[in-house]
């Protein structure tokens, strides 16, 4: 896996260059658990791509793992159910850790490392359709959402993780390690609907210091339009 990642670090890097002049980053979901062996190189994964602009990495524990030896301090059942969506609205007969959903729309295996670098050079290639701006002023986030091309209609997202944390894991498939976990989401709720038509603005209330991101996503879990971020 070390050979792996390592020659996903030197693509993900050549194609940075291109990538980050453009405005509309790639979200890349990561459903993932401590209590799962698979896990730990997708994770690792995660933590590279923090490095890049033109990505969002997001890493959402699932919960279904926590009845096997080991509960995940970070598991949300919300995030297991927005894996299921995902598996309803794909047609996709199962759900698994580590899986990656890259803008909402691309299934891969999370430690396929190379699979997730071409996920993303497709998506940073497709044309933006619409433009997102978002400003905090003190505990108020401002959103405006302008289409660029037709846009069927979106749930604006917001969503707070914590930059990264490590934990000791002492049973399951993991026992005995140290494990580093980053961009760790902790809050996501979705704060408005969009009909595609016009501009949409909003000012929703924000706390805290933690990274803040909003998605612009086509309804019952479509493809994510629109990202962005504050750090």
């Amino acid at each position: 896996m070390r050979t792996l990642l390592l020659g996903t670090a030197f693509c993900l890097t050549a194609m940075a260059g291109w990538a980050q002049s453009q405005t509309n980053p790639v979200v890349v979901e990561l459903f993932t658990s401590q209590g799962c062996s698979s896990c730990p190189a997708a994770d690792a994964l995660l933590a590279e791509l923090g490095g890049r602009e033109d990505v969002i990495p997001l890493a959402l524990h699932v919960d279904y793992w926590d009845y096997i030896g080991w509960e995940d301090a970070f598991a949300d059942p919300r995030f297991t159910k927005r894996q299921k969506g995902y598996a309803r609205a794909g047609g996709w007969k199962m759900i698994y850790t580590p899986q990656i959903i890259i803008n909402g729309e691309h299934d891969v295996v999370g430690n396929r490392p190379m699979k997730v670098a071409d996920g993303i050079l497709h998506e940073a290639q497709e044309q933006a359709q619409v433009s997102l701006d978002i400003r905090r002023e003190g505990d108020a986030l401002h959103i405006a959402v302008t289409p660029m091309a037709p846009v069927k209609p979106c749930d604006i997202h917001l969503v707070r993780y914590v930059d990264g944390a490590e934990v000791d894991i002492l049973r399951g498939e993991n026992a005995g390690r140290s494990l580093t976990y980053t961009h760790i989401v902790r809050g996501w709720d979705v704060v408005g609907q969009w009909d595609g038509q016009g501009t949409y603005e909003a000012t929703v209330p924000v706390t805290g210091s933690d990274p803040i991101v909003v998605l612009v996503q086509g309804k019952r879990y479509g493809s994510i339009v629109a990202a962005a971020r504050l750090r």
